[in-house]
C-alpha cells in the first residue's frame, strides 16, 4: 500500500476499556491518528463463551481494517486470549494484544499476594495459565474473576460508593494481606485510583497499558509504520485525530468516550 504510515492506528475493546490504552498511546505518539471501535452492544465479553468471543472479535477486526488501519491493538485482555492467534494468521497487517501485567508485578511484591483482577473469560484461557505457571510463584498469585464489573463501568461510573461496595464485596478475603493489585481488563484502569485509595494507597496497582504502548512503538518502527520516521510525509499531515465507532448507543457512548480520553 502506498503511505501505510499515514493510516490511522486502530483500536479494538469489546467496551470502552480499550479507550484507557488509546489514552496511553496517544501520551507517546502524538503525532499519529487513531481509530477506536468499542463493541457496546456485546459487552461485556468475559462472560461469553469462547467460540462467541473469537466470532465477535474476528467482525470488530475486518471492520477497522476496512475502514483503513496500518496496525490493530486488542486493547482487551479477554478478546486476547481469545483469538490474537487466529488474527495474526488471518490479517496482513501487525496485530498487537494485552495481557496482565503479571511480570512487573513479581517485582512489586513484598510479603503479601498479588490479585489479579480479570474478567472470567480471561482467567479460564490459555494464555493466562501459561502465564501463573511462569510467574504464579509459591501460590502468591491469586487470580480473582470480577463479574459485573465491566457493566458498571460501561456506564461511567468510576468512583463513588457503588466501586468502593463492589471491591469491599470481592476483597474482604484479602484485603489485609495483598501487596499488588494486577488489574486484568482494561476498564479496570479506569477505577485504578479508586482501588488504590480503597488500599488507602499502600499498595502497588499495576496494568498492561503501558507495556503494550511500548511494544506498539516497537512494531510500528520494526515495519517503518511509525509517522514521526518520514519527515516528508510528517510534513503533509494533518493534525492527529482520534475517531470512535461502537456498536451500541452511539450519542451516549462516544460523548463518554471522548470525555475519558481528553478529560479524565
Amino acid at each position: 500500500m502506498k503511505n501505510d504510515k499515514l493510516l490511522p492506528i486502530g483500536f479494538f475493546d469489546s467496551g470502552i476499556g480499550g479507550i484507557s490504552v488509546l489514552k496511553e498511546a496517544r501520551k507517546y505518539l502524538p503525532n499519529e491518528s487513531f481509530l477506536y471501535y468499542g463493541d457496546n452492544a456485546n459487552a461485556p465479553y468475559g462472560t461469553k463463551s469462547i467460540d462467541t468471543i473469537r466470532q465477535l472479535t474476528k467482525k470488530a477486526a475486518f471492520l477497522l481494517v476496512q475502514k483503513g488501519i496500518k496496525i490493530l491493538v486488542i486493547a482487551c485482555n479477554t478478546a486476547t486470549s481469545a483469538s490474537i492467534n487466529d488474527l495474526r494468521n488471518e490479517l496482513t497487517i501487525p496485530v498487537i494484544g494485552m495481557e496482565p501485567a503479571l511480570k512487573p508485578a513479581i517485582h512489586y511484591r513484598d510479603h503479601g499476594k498479588i490479585i489479579v483482577m480479570a474478567t472470567p473469560a480471561t482467567l479460564q484461557q490459555e494464555k493466562f495459565k501459561y502465564l501463573m505457571n511462569r510467574y504464579g510463584e509459591l501460590n502468591n498469585v491469586i487470580p480473582l474473576p470480577c463479574p459485573g464489573l465491566v457493566e458498571i463501568i460501561e456506564k461511567g461510573i468510576t468512583n463513588g460508593n457503588q466501586i468502593d461496595q463492589y471491591l469491599e464485596d470481592i476483597m474482604k478475603l484479602w484485603k489485609a494481606d495483598i501487596d499488588v493489585v494486577v488489574l486484568g481488563c482494561t476498564h479496570y484502569v479506569f477505577i485504578k485510583e479508586s482501588i488504590s485509595s480503597f488500599f488507602q494507597n499502600k499498595i502497588k496497582v499495576v496494568d498492561g497499558n503501558h507495556g503494550t504502548v511500548m511494544q506498539l512503538m516497537r512494531i510500528l518502527n520494526n515495519n517503518d509504520l511509525n509517522y514521526d520516521a518520514d519527515v516528508s510525509v510528517s510534513l503533509n499531515k494533518e493534525n492527529t485525530t482520534v475517531e470512535i465507532y461502537t456498536s451500541g448507543n452511539s450519542e451516549e457512548i462516544i460523548p463518554l468516550c471522548y470525555n475519558l480520553i481528553f478529560n479524565l
